[in-house]
């Protein structure tokens, strides 16, 4: 490699090239190319593999690689890319690094299974990202926290913990995942059984939608409108639910393979 290419990068801390295709991957997902994002993905860590500059390649990992390849459902993939932040962040003692790595695993344990491992694990990294001093991921963390604590029969806790989430993307301004607190609440509100749930968890669904369509995030709005269509089929509003879920599936012209897509298309299908 060149002299002035790895001045460069000791200037700019990471390669900034790099540092651009990790936002493109971020963005190419939430746009709904779910394909094109884990090849850029996987471009941009061959690229940081090259270079031999190890906080290049964490950068990309933390910050593209574990999540896009959870976001696709690629478990594989996800597996791999942790396994590759927390060995490489462990070398360079990157705690920050380190804390997120552990927040993904627990998140991909979480995924994997319904034992408590997983929940524990993930509780814990979240408490260790914070006594870095780092918010950056904290909604999307508790989010999946959110989720988890759902999983394991913790309602509350799990409301929780989005409603916490939700007070920070507020507070920060931090609303690129808004749409999907905004789906996971409404998916928690139903939990609830309330007498009134329905028609609050509607309400989130309905503004997660909104939230994604003024963002441009296909992938939330997929989400969003999947989570309103299956509670509009219980409620035995077939057509309604159709008529929302098809439009918004037919706007992917990738992706098929992924997890959400899957998920929609399985809806499509009973929705008969």
């Amino acid at each position: 490699m060149s002299t002035r290419y790895r001045s460069h990068m000791i200037r700019f801390v990471w390669d900034q090239r790099v540092a651009g295709e990790i936002i493109l991957a971020v963005i190419l997902w939430l746009q709904g190319f779910p394909d094109q994002a884990m090849g850029t993905v996987q471009r941009t860590i061959q690229r940081a593999r090259r270079s031999d500059h190890a906080i290049s390649l964490c950068y990309t990992l933390a910050r593209a690689a574990c999540p896009v390849a959870l976001w696709v459902g690629d478990l594989a993939a996800a597996e791999c890319y942790v396994s590759m932040l927390l060995d490489h962040s462990a070398k360079l003692g990157m705690t920050v690094w380190q804390a997120e790595g552990r927040c993904f695993k627990g998140m991909l344990l979480i995924k994997r299974s319904r034992d408590h491992t997983g929940l524990q694990l993930l509780r814990t990294a979240i408490g260790e990202v914070r006594e870095t001093g780092s918010i950056l991921r904290d909604s999307a963390f508790l989010c999946a926290l959110a989720e988890g604590l759902a999983d394991a029969g913790q309602v509350v806790e799990a409301l929780a913990a989005v409603d916490q989430a939700l007070e920070q993307s507020e507070s920060s301004e931090e609303r690129w995942c808004i749409a999907e607190l905004l789906r996971v609440k409404g998916e928690l509100i139903l939990l609830g059984n309330s007498p009134d749930a329905a028609a609050a968890a509607g309400d989130h669904f309905r503004q997660a939608v909104d939230w994604a369509r003024r963002q441009g995030a296909l992938s939330w709005e997929l989400r969003a409108a999947t989570s309103l269509a299956r509670m509009w089929r219980d409620q035995g509003r077939s057509q309604e639910a159709r008529e929302l879920l098809a439009p918004v599936y037919d706007r992917f012209s990738e992706g098929f393979e992924s997890a959400d897509l899957k998920v929609a298309k399985a809806m499509l299908d009973c929705l008969v």
